[in-house]
């Protein structure tokens, strides 16, 4: 950690409060005029700063945007986020971690962007991602993994990431099978997987997470509207976007680790107990057609069980899924 990212903790853990220039030069083994330099440092990155003589500096307002350093701090994770990059705009966060996975980047690799303009979901439909509303991110996995098994990396990033929302926030979401977060029925998450396989062996996969944080409803075009919502307007507050990026990820390795020791098991008791499907009539397209029943289950593959009203079980791969009641 650097000296201006230990300043940066030390403001940050005193919620408010001064800290004395004594304190941070003593605490970071530095003088007082270096301690003025880092702060400096940190204005430069869009922090802004309270000095008072005798009483030292209060932080009063962090950057509206996601932060490199500020995520860094937040990180409970070994590996995921530890190496992130964080873009202004970019065509797709997806495609940007592509071409880092073939350039040899690691596990874990991460990149952000304030905005996409080409930002995708299923289906190759676009995913409205404009600047400083949500968080667009990318995740590099390189598992060793079956490739028939790789549908239960994105049942897995979808519990991840909704376990992270509802505990950073308090805000409600649930699971719709297999890759949707909604609350209260509008979409307020998607997640892309990705994989690139070569002579039948899984090489890398990718996860695409979108995650709409501090739209108003002004912000939604007229088509979105009535089907998305916020975690702003779901909460009423303000969410610190790097705060839920880092706690997306942390929660994201966390499961990732568990599922390679223990199993789809586990992921899929986790996924059950949050979906919206569960025990629900639903309904499914797909290029087979439509098929409709009660959700009662993953099967040990990830796929999506329904009971027809015949009693016929069938598994479901992939599919439009809508509910019915």
């Amino acid at each position: 950690m650097t000296k201006h990212e230990e300043l940066l903790h030390m403001l940050l853990n005193a919620e408010g409060e001064f800290v004395s220039g004594e304190e941070i030069s003593r605490n970071l083994s530095i003088s007082r005029t270096a301690v003025w330099k880092h702060v400096n440092k940190l204005r430069d990155m869009g922090y802004e700063f309270e000095a008072v003589s005798r009483k030292g500096y209060r932080l009063v307002t962090k950057p509206d945007s996601i932060d490199a350093t500020a995520l860094q701090l937040a990180l409970e994770t070994t590996v995921f986020g530890r190496k992130a990059i964080i873009l202004n705009s970019t065509l797709s966060t997806q495609g940007d971690v592509q071409h880092m996975a073939e350039q040899g980047q690691g596990e874990g690799t991460v990149v952000l962007a304030e905005e996409q303009t080409g930002g995708r979901g299923r289906f190759g439909r676009k995913w409205f991602s404009p600047p400083g509303r949500g968080i667009w991110m990318s995740v590099l996995m390189r598992p060793e993994l079956a490739l028939q098994n790789t549908p239960q990396l994105t049942l897995l990033t979808g519990v991840a990431v909704c376990r992270a929302i509802r505990s950073y926030t308090g805000a409600d979401a649930g699971i719709k099978w297999p890759n949707d977060l909604l609350i209260d029925g509008r979409k307020v998450c998607g997640i892309l997987l990705e994989s690139t396989v070569e002579d039948h062996e899984l090489r890398y996969c990718i996860a695409g997470i979108g995650v709409d944080v501090n739209f108003d409803p002004k912000d939604y075009p007229e088509d979105l509207i009535s089907i998305a919502t916020s975690l702003k307007m779901e909460t009423g507050q303000t969410i610190d976007r790097t705060k839920l990026a880092a706690a997306i990820l942390s929660e994201l390795e966390r499961l990732y680790y568990l599922y390679q020791k223990e199993g789809f098991g586990v992921i899929s008791s986790l996924w059950e107990a949050l979906s919206v499907s569960m025990n629900r009539e639903i309904k499914v397209a797909n290029p087979q057609g439509i098929i409709e029943g009660t959700a009662i289950g993953l099967d040990p593959s990830g796929a999506l069980i329904l009971e027809k009203k015949n009693g016929e079980r069938v598994s479901v791969y992939s599919g439009e899924v809508s509910l019915i009641n």
